[in-house]
């Protein structure tokens, strides 16, 4: 029998109750893309996060009830700032440290799309609504699975691959989002309010896949969210060949900002203007749609 590629997903935290837990969708998704998905108490001890990252083939970072702590961005926490859990930061931010050292492909979901941007440096927009008061609905409730918005996709990016375009209607369930991108890391996704919702490594050899949305709800009817996970336990079992061209252009700029409207069809003239007023201030980098 083949062996099967095994998928780390770190666990959520019932303080109450003093249980971890995970929704089954995440595990199911895996399972049905050919991977073993293996699930990750919420242990921040470096031993232990080192022993299980040494067995496993990739790591799936899920959604989470709780928020990323501001303080580990840099800033103080904003009167609409939600539940911090220390042991949930904690623990993903040791699971992505490990699975950095060892190169193994990421795969981040909504709260994992948030906290990875943090580790790799970046920031956080606390709350949309406050900060963001022209943002489009990012938290739709039930049904959870039912796409509810748009997003631009990135030409070049993988998710525009796997899409076989560049659009895409997703779910939504968040309060907060990306404000500065973390090193190596570029926005592949944008809704139309601007707001970033995917990232994906710079690096032509790192596997590394962040979305804002939730692709494990409804992945059984959802094309794209099968794709998508199928990919990560695909690149999970391989080593991933060196690429000669990058898959981006990357312009210098000093920050991308979330905060502007503009329907779907205007976004793409939004950004690029946007970038040419402030790519002289900094070296960091950020994509743009072509």
């Amino acid at each position: 029998m083949e062996k099967r590629p095994r998928i780390g997903i770190t666990m959520r935290i019932d303080l109450p109750a003093e249980r971890f837990y995970l929704s089954r969708h995440y595990s199911e998704a895996i399972e049905a893309a050919g991977g073993v998905p293996v699930h990750i108490s919420l242990i921040p001890s470096e031993d232990y996060i080192a022993a299980v990252i040494a067995d496993l083939d990739g790591v799936l970072l899920p959604g989470s009830d709780s928020d990323v702590d501001p303080l580990r961005y840099g800033q103080q926490p904003h009167r609409a700032l939600g539940t911090v859990q220390t042991i949930k930061d904690e623990t993903d931010l040791q699971v992505i440290e490990a699975a950095e050292s060892r190169r193994i492909p990421i795969l981040a979901i909504c709260f994992g799309m948030q906290v990875l941007n943090v580790y790799r440096g970046g920031t956080l927009i606390q709350d949309i609504p406050a900060q963001n008061p022209d943002a489009i609905k990012h938290e739709q409730g039930a049904p959870r699975d039912r796409p509810s918005h748009g997003v631009r996709l990135l030409e070049t990016s993988l998710l525009a691959q796997l899409a076989s375009g560049n659009e895409l209607l997703v779910n939504s369930h968040h309060h907060q989002a990306i404000e500065l991108i973390g090193r190596d890391l570029v926005a592949t996704a944008w809704s139309v309010d601007g707001l970033v919702e995917a990232m994906e490594d710079s690096r032509p050899d790192r596997f590394v896949v962040a979305v804002q949305w939730h692709p494990e709800l409804g992945w059984e009817k959802d094309l794209f969210s099968q794709k998508l996970f199928k990919r990560f336990v695909n690149q999970a079992s391989i080593v991933m060949p060196a690429m000669t061209t990058p898959r981006f252009r990357c312009i210098p700029r000093a920050s991308f900002s979330t905060r502007r409207t503009a329907d779907l069809t205007t976004l793409r003239s939004l950004l690029s203007t946007e970038t040419k007023e402030r790519s002289r201030s900094s070296g960091n980098k950020v994509i743009t749609p072509e």
